[in-house]
């Protein structure tokens, strides 16, 4: 089994940007936790970050081919980008969206996510957590396939 896990923009910068909302944890030290639980439960695990939207498009449409399921953090692009939405929804492949915050107690335009519908499921609010948990959900989801 193989899963990428992909981190939209800023997410690179967790640790220093507003630690009061997603926690002085750097992103090299979520990404070794993501590997260590990717290891610990059996499956092949590779993480990317994009600032750029087209970026994260390619890396999606290459993983139709390449990997079974896909755990994505799109960052603000959550909010707004269509082209991501249109790119989950065209590779058939199993993505679940998540994110540290919880979405849904912060500002109103973040209260909106257009990639949820065409995921499978949509985690927040749990931290670095979110990522282990969407993780564990895809690893059962593809089990039961």
């Amino acid at each position: 089994m193989k899963i990428l896990v992909i981190h939209g923009p800023n997410l690179n910068l967790l640790g220093e940007r507003e630690p009061g909302v997603y926690g002085d944890e750097t992103f090299e030290k979520l990404n070794s936790d993501i590997m260590k639980h990717a290891e610990k439960s059996g499956v092949e695990c590779e993480i990317y970050q994009s600032n750029h939207e087209g970026m994260i498009i390619d890396k999606l449409h290459d993983a139709r081919t390449k990997f079974d399921g896909v755990v994505i953090n799109a960052g603000a692009y959550t909010h707004y980008s269509y082209a991501i939405r249109d790119a989950i929804s065209a590779i058939k492949i199993p993505c679940i969206e998540v994110h540290i915050s919880n979405i849904n107690a912060r500002d109103e335009f973040r209260k909106t996510s257009v990639i949820g519908p065409v995921c499978r499921a949509s985690i927040a609010g749990f931290g670095r957590y979110s990522y282990i948990l969407g993780m564990d959900g895809l690893i059962r989801l593809l089990s039961e396939e």
